[in-house]
């Protein structure tokens, strides 16, 4: 019987909250040149002389704060995914692993797994919803740099692009209702992981050409931009809002985690803060669709650093909706999507990639 390989991919986790270990887990992150996009020289001078030294004492230190019983939330949460995936699709053939495109479970790993239990067909799910370059890209750029040394390389998809799937915007909705009926906010903020403002250049529209950044126009809901990063990040927004029943004055769309001093796309979420207060927005709702595992960024950034700022701006009640995690909701989703592209129904399925001949991606900026 022809067995699918599927592997769920997230960013990644050092090994523990130890200095070590944290500096070897950035390392490897801000070295991928699609993450920090300069000549490798600079990027090693860069990272190794000057990011990782500075920030790994302090990021172990938020690690160790976050840290569970059973290793990092990104971690923790990723394997329970999997395990709630395994039992979803029952006795179907498919062997199902969970990588990090750095560090541990690897990549290489999980591959490795997979050719062993001799499956025919590979379906890799990266847990990113906004497909961007230095996220979902990566993943696609480090499987088929393994693959390549393979002497038979089964059939490689991949689903790279799901910010607008139903299933995805339902299980956020369910996610979203209960806090906000609890909370009653004045406002609800979507925020979502920045990347520099310099990625958006370098993407290739079907239908559009170049990207025109910063005169693109992302924030038009009649654009359909899937491999624009902001475009996919505004879009999401636009149908939770419709979900949840929000009006244009309801909602907000912000960009967080900026690293260095290269400008980000915009709007900063701390800026965006600011100005709700400003507004009069007394009590917030924060929501992160891109992250679809509770982290660093979720549980300190937004609900310690951001909280702080929002209450001493002025604002009187803050809250955060925790991610999908493993929720019976975002479980269903996942199955759904992994589902649509083994059997390959409606042509408006998540957009799947080939690995083709010459092991390039189609439509790849």
């Amino acid at each position: 019987m022809k067995k699918t390989g599927i592997i769920i991919v997230n960013l990644g986790t050092p090994d523990s909250f130890a200095t070590k270990d944290v500096a070897r887990y950035l390392k490897e992150f801000l070295m991928d040149k699609r993450v920090i996009d300069v000549p490798y020289l600079k990027r090693v001078l860069l990272v190794k002389g000057i990011i990782v030294p500075f920030r790994a004492p302090k990021v172990a230190r938020e690690y160790q704060k976050l840290w569970l019983k059973d290793g990092s939330p990104l971690l923790v949460h990723g394997k329970r995914l999997v395990s709630r995936l395994i039992k979803k699709f029952n006795n179907a053939p498919v062997e199902i692993e969970l990588a990090m495109r750095y560090q541990n479970p690897s990549i290489e790993r999980a591959l490795g797994n997979l050719k062993e239990k001799n499956v025919d067909k590979i379906i890799v799910f990266p847990l990113f919803p906004q497909y961007a370059s230095a996220t979902t890209g990566s993943v696609a750029e480090k499987i088929m740099e393994i693959v390549s040394e393979w002497e038979v390389i089964p059939s490689i998809e991949f689903v790279n692009s799901y910010h607008d799937n139903s299933k995805y915007i339902d299980a956020l909705v369910d996610k979203i209702k209960p806090d906000h009926e609890k909370y009653a906010p004045d406002h609800v903020l979507f925020s979502y992981h920045g990347i520099p403002e310099r990625h958006l250049k370098n993407i290739i529209n079907d239908d559009a050409g170049k990207c025109d950044w910063p005169n693109c126009g992302c924030e038009n809901k009649a654009l359909n931009k899937p491999y624009c990063y902001r475009s996919a990040c505004f879009k999401t927004s636009e149908l939770l809002a419709t979900k949840l029943g929000l009006s244009m004055m309801d909602f907000s769309t912000s960009f967080q985690s900026r690293l260095g001093k290269d400008p980000w796309i915009k709007p900063y979420t701390d800026d965006t803060i600011k100005h709700l207060t400003v507004q009069g927005v007394k009590k917030l709702l924060v929501v992160s669709p891109s992250f679809v595992a509770d982290c660093l960024e979720t549980t300190l950034e937004i609900g310690e650093e951001y909280k702080e700022l929002f209450l001493s701006e002025g604002g009187t009640a803050f809250n955060v909706t925790a991610c999908l995690n493993s929720d019976d909701s975002w479980v269903s989703a996942v199955h759904d999507m992994l589902s649509r592209t083994m059997t390959k129904h409606k042509h408006n399925d998540p957009e799947v990639v080939p690995f083709n001949e010459t092991n390039k991606l189609v439509n790849y900026g």
